[in-house]
């Protein structure tokens, strides 16, 4: 099958299943305990924890292995706010409208059951959430901004560098999702003066079910635990830790950037809009075309029925209508509704995302069901 939904879940690397294969045959000891079996799965968890830090320029004891961007997130919001004394009076959230939906779930039940006040700041025409507009609904009260890095629908890069010096400035926590931004994009979070950042293996070729979340400062704070148990991970989310797992990820944080700069290289996604073009075919690309990942590409077809596409190509290509958390459910995309995308377009978009191993016989498939759609219209 063709492979075009990398932004769901890129595939794991060889150099992550070598790692994954050592470390489930090796690495079966338990992280906490005095012997030496026990010691090495230690070893190579912080020579992960390294990796990870210092590919976003943090220190090692700023970073806690999660099972995942998702649970990073809760973190970044529960255990940063709830019960905290020092922000008990500060009930005010900002994110956007088209942050990943894990989000927008956290946002709705802190706002249900623990009286949070929730402002979500609307993007621009090419879906990105912009810091002058953001500054616009900060308040006195306002305890945490909540902006993604890259948006996972359009591929969009957010200006978080911006929004994380208009946080500083207010005294404000800010927290970015950059599950789709990591090892893609250059992250600094001394540069960002980001304050807690979420990232997820299996967006980098890494396996499933590991994350981490970095917390500035962390040592410092007050946070709410988020599983208690038996103080792994600076007492924050309690349970055995995961040696291979984390040994993969860091293998996909090795490997992952090279692969991505062949992606890169390929320029395809350029390619196929100007095969589109060639073709007659009336479309519009969705997102900023200067400021967005390559690997990423959003389109609409007012006069094509992409349903129909979907059916045709079901057991040939995979491709994505919206994200992969919504693409099962039959209501319109939040991300492209929040960009005002309307009738036709809306219900006419599918979303395209490559992988290192792309070629261009794969995008001519795809471009030769759209002919066959458009010709049968």
């Amino acid at each position: 099958m063709i492979y075009l939904d990398s932004a769901a879940s890129y595939p794991v690397l060889p150099e992550v299943q070598v790692a994954l294969d050592k470390s489930f045959r090796e690495l079966y000891g338990n992280s906490t305990a005095s012997h030496k079996l026990g010691l090495d799965a230690s070893e190579v968890i912080e020579s992960a924890r390294d990796v990870i830090a210092d590919k976003i320029g943090a220190l090692s004891s700023e970073v806690v292995f999660t099972s995942g961007a998702t649970e990073s997130n809760n973190i970044a919001f529960k255990s940063l706010l709830l019960d905290n004394p020092a922000l008990k009076h500060k009930k005010h959230i900002v994110t956007s409208q088209i942050e990943h939906k894990c989000v927008l779930a956290i946002c709705n039940y802190l706002a249900k059951f623990h009286g949070y006040r929730i402002s979500y700041v609307k993007p621009n025409a090419d879906g990105v959430i912009q810091a002058d507009e953001l500054a616009k609904v900060l308040q006195d009260d306002t305890a945490l901004v909540s902006i993604m890095h890259v948006n996972n629908e359009l591929g969009t890069i957010n200006p978080i560098g911006d929004i994380g010096e208009l946080c500083f400035k207010k005294g404000i926590l800010f927290h970015s999702d950059a599950a789709q931004s990591f090892c893609k994009v250059d992250i600094d979070v001394d540069e960002l003066n980001v304050d807690v950042m979420s990232f997820s293996a299996h967006k980098i070729g890494g396996p499933k079910g590991i994350g981490a979340i970095y917390i500035r400062d962390l040592r410092t704070r007050y946070l709410t635990p988020v599983v208690h148990g038996a103080g792994q991970e600076n007492g924050l989310r309690g349970g055995t830790v995961a040696s291979p797992l984390i040994d993969g990820f860091a293998a996909s944080v090795d490997a992952f950037p090279r692969y991505y700069e062949k992606l890169k290289e390929a320029k395809l996604k350029y390619q196929f809009i100007e095969h589109l073009t060639a073709m007659n075919i009336d479309f519009k690309v969705n997102g900023n075309n200067t400021n967005i990942l390559d690997s990423i590409v959003s389109i609409s077809f007012p006069e094509l029925d992409i349903p129909s596409l979907f059916r045709m190509t079901d057991d040939s290509i995979a491709i994505a209508q919206g994200s992969a958390c919504s693409s099962k459910q039959i209501e319109p995309s939040h991300v492209l509704s929040a960009i005002e995308l309307k009738g036709k377009l809306l219900e006419n978009t599918l979303r395209l995302s490559f992988t290192h191993f792309t070629i261009w016989e794969d995008l001519n498939k795809l471009l030769e069901s759209i002919r066959a759609l458009k010709n049968n219209d």
